[in-house]
């Protein structure tokens, strides 16, 4: 039986790891808070399951533990910062605070990060955009490796290259988080480690040919993930992969052309103000007509009913916030050395 766990004990257990790992407080609570928002709302390959890897990367010093970005370029909406490969969560978050601060003004603020370290789950960080009124886009790749092959190729040239969008509306927030790529790094290793395929032919073989065994999806296999849309209409995920690219690597003016500096993330983080266009209750009546046609669409086959984008990813969440986290099986055996190492204590099960 799967065991469940209150969500602020699962945050204090990740803290606590994090900083006995030398991690200053505040980055610590950040990145405990988003790995545990990651598992709320269902993505449990970039919930508490990056928090060993995570853990690793502290000890062997190829994460930042201290100090802040530095800003490398600034004008009233938009800043360029180095991450110095500080924790992706901390920095992301400290992003949406200054892109927040430029949006009131402005009406909109942009921050580029370069040298970051990896930040977890997208959709994490939606909520606290559209809890305040403001639309957030949020793109991230990372030069440090390929997976990915370009339409019509089998030599790997990007990451999934993930973008998510968080939109306010009158009512439930609608919350888009969605991988350039069919499938994505994390699960084709998870399917790896369990001895399962992907359902579908989302892979290409050393030859180049569709596959659904996960080996492929990782380093070393001459293999690579499909690009969105598969073979039949993947140059719309090659144009959508140039796009992150563009934002991140290209913005960031450090990417794919520069030396490999390890596990990491370029990203590209903007806030809109709806005050500054027209207005956040005419934003809201906007899309809550758009919303309600979409969920008064009849079903087709299969279906129960048509949701929007995050609608079931909030809904999971409020659950396990009322019944405890439900963690995949294999995170907490994984975490388990790393809390006997570093002397903290299990989370006790609800």
């Amino acid at each position: 039986m799967t065991s469940r766990y209150l969500a602020e004990s699962l945050t204090r257990f990740a803290d606590d790891l994090l900083q006995k790992a030398g991690l200053e407080a505040d980055k610590a609570q950040a990145v405990a808070e988003i790995l545990v928002e990651g598992d709320l709302m269902g993505h449990d390959t970039h919930g508490l399951n990056l928090l060993g890897p995570y853990l690793g990367e502290l000890t062997n010093n190829t994460m930042g533990k201290t100090g802040g970005p530095e800003v490398l370029n600034s004008r009233p909406a938009a800043q360029l910062w180095d991450g110095k490969r500080l924790p992706g969560p901390w920095l992301v978050l400290e992003a949406m605070d200054a892109c927040a601060s430029m949006a009131k003004t402005y009406g909109s603020g942009s921050v580029s990060i370069r040298r970051s370290h990896h930040i977890a789950a997208l959709t994490a960080y939606l909520k606290r955009a559209t809890d305040q009124g403001l639309m957030m886009l949020l793109y991230c790749s990372d030069a440090n490796s390929c997976s990915v092959a370009p339409h019509g190729g089998r030599d790997p040239v990007f990451t999934p290259n993930p973008m998510a969008f968080g939109i306010p509306t009158g009512g439930t927030p609608i919350l888009v988080d969605v991988s350039c790529s069919i499938t994505t790094n994390g699960m084709s290793g998870r399917l790896v480690k369990e001895g399962k395929r992907f359902p579908a032919k989302w892979l290409l073989d050393d030859k180049g040919e569709p596959t659904d065994d996960p080996k492929f999806g990782t380093p070393g296999t001459g293999g690579t993930i499909q690009l969105l849309g598969g073979l039949d209409v993947g140059h719309k995920g090659y144009g959508m992969t140039l796009l992150v690219e563009a934002l991140t690597g290209g913005l960031a003016g450090f990417g794919r052309a520069d030396p490999k500096q390890g596990w990491g993330a370029t990203v590209f983080v903007q806030l809109l103000d709806p005050e500054a266009f027209g207005g956040l209750a005419e934003e809201a009546r906007q899309m809550d007509f758009v919303a309600d046609a979409c969920r008064r669409s009849a079903p087709r086959p299969g279906f129960s009913a048509v949701r929007l984008p995050g609608e079931r990813a909030l809904k999971v969440r409020a659950e396990q916030l009322a019944a405890g986290v439900e963690l995949h099986p294999g995170i907490m055996p994984q975490l388990t050395p790393w809390a006997e190492k570093l002397g903290v204590a299990l989370p006790a099960a609800v």
